[in-house]
């Protein structure tokens, strides 16, 4: 399920990081079930008598996995996301710079109403980073970073399927037939470059 949740061409650093928060969440309280012998969550070994060995190896396991994921994912998972990337309108306190255009933008009532159409949105606009440049220097790390590795891996795909033998005519390297757009995000990519 979480595998679903990293893929798509909207993805960004904050939501795989609530992502990842509530897979591991999830973990964390499957771990402490399972510690405690509820198995609500285990339905099949909920229906088993289990022996207290089996049951301390599966809390044994739910604990390594929980570390593994842990240290693996300890830099999205500690990661700080400005609160007003996510709701520019909310109360705010940062430094001097943001809180001037933090203030402009606040009060520009022809984008208050872009940002119900959500955050993402709202931040790639054409006119953000010209008008609160400050502001779009640090919001489009956390909107423009793939943090999964979905679109290359729909892009190679797009070349396996180029390079079969039903087009076996193509000469990619040469002449360049092959020009891939892995995400509908061209407007932000040009932007950030």
């Amino acid at each position: 399920m979480v595998y679903l949740q990293l893929q798509g061409d909207s993805l960004n650093l904050i939501k795989t990081t609530s992502i990842l928060t509530a897979f591991l969440a999830g973990v964390k309280l499957m771990k402490q079930n399972i510690g405690r012998g509820e198995f609500s969550q285990f339905p099949n070994l909920s229906q088993t008598s289990c022996q207290e060995d089996d049951v301390s190896t599966y809390f044994q396991h739910l604990n390594a996995l929980y570390s593994d994921f842990e240290s693996r994912l300890e830099d999205i998972l500690t990661m700080v996301i400005p609160p007003w990337i996510i709701n520019p309108y909310g109360d705010i306190e940062e430094t001097n710079v943001i809180i001037q255009e933090l203030t402009e933008l606040s009060t520009n009532e022809e984008l208050k109403v872009q940002f119900k159409n959500g955050y993402q949105q709202f931040w790639l606009q054409n006119n953000i980073p010209v008008t609160y440049p400050v502001l779009w220097n640090i919001a489009r790390k956390f909107l423009i970073s793939f943090p999964s590795s979905y679109l290359v891996e729909r892009g190679f795909s797009a070349v396996n399927n180029l390079l079969t033998k039903k087009r076996n005519r193509l000469d990619i390297i040469r002449r360049a037939d092959l020009r891939l757009t892995p995400t509908k995000l061209t407007q932000m990519l040009i932007i950030y470059y």
